[in-house]
């Protein structure tokens, strides 16, 4: 794994790493989103074991559904969270951490992909489906744990990567 020095930029072919991430974190957010949907909407929660079930939601607001009435706003927000985040990937000095803003990056656009392509009421106005239910903890999908697995990834390596630097 070749590490870049901060006065390099990240080369081309490390750039696949940011899209081949987001891509996959998208589709399988929007596949499982789609699955349930049709699968679990409307029904009962199905139990897994110990509180794990899956019980479809629509959270028009940001985590822990705050903000329910800003929905537009924080469509909005997270688009420009991905034009930043896309700016900021510039600074990725190894394949993971393009990889990881990648992750992040996925997160970001499955999450605002269901606020564009599923409202009922006005262009950026749709709720994101959650059906992972822990039932001790908000409801949550896959573009969530991306965003919960790469954030704090991405800072310890920009932390440790920090570090070494000096």
């Amino acid at each position: 794994m070749k590490i870049l020095t901060k006065s390099e930029t990240v080369e081309a072919p490390y750039r696949r790493y940011l899209a081949i991430a987001a891509i996959l974190i998208v589709a399988l957010d929007q596949f499982t989103k789609i699955l349930a949907v049709e699968k679990l909407e409307g029904r009962a929660p199905i139990e897994l074991f110990w509180t794990l079930q899956l019980n479809a939601t629509r959270n028009k607001g940001a985590s822990f559904s705050l903000g329910t009435e800003y929905t537009s706003l924080l469509a909005v927000v997270a688009l420009v969270a991905a034009i930043g985040i896309i700016y900021l990937s510039k600074t990725a000095t190894t394949s993971l951490e393009m990889t990881l803003f990648g992750v992040v990056l996925g997160g970001v656009l499955g999450n605002v992909t269901d606020r564009i392509f599923r409202s009922s009421n006005g262009f950026l106005n749709g709720g994101v489906v959650d059906f992972i239910d822990f039932q001790w903890w908000p409801i949550f999908n896959v573009a969530d744990m991306a965003l919960v697995i790469g954030l704090p990834s991405l800072g310890i390596m920009m932390l440790k990567e920090g570090r070494e630097s000096e």
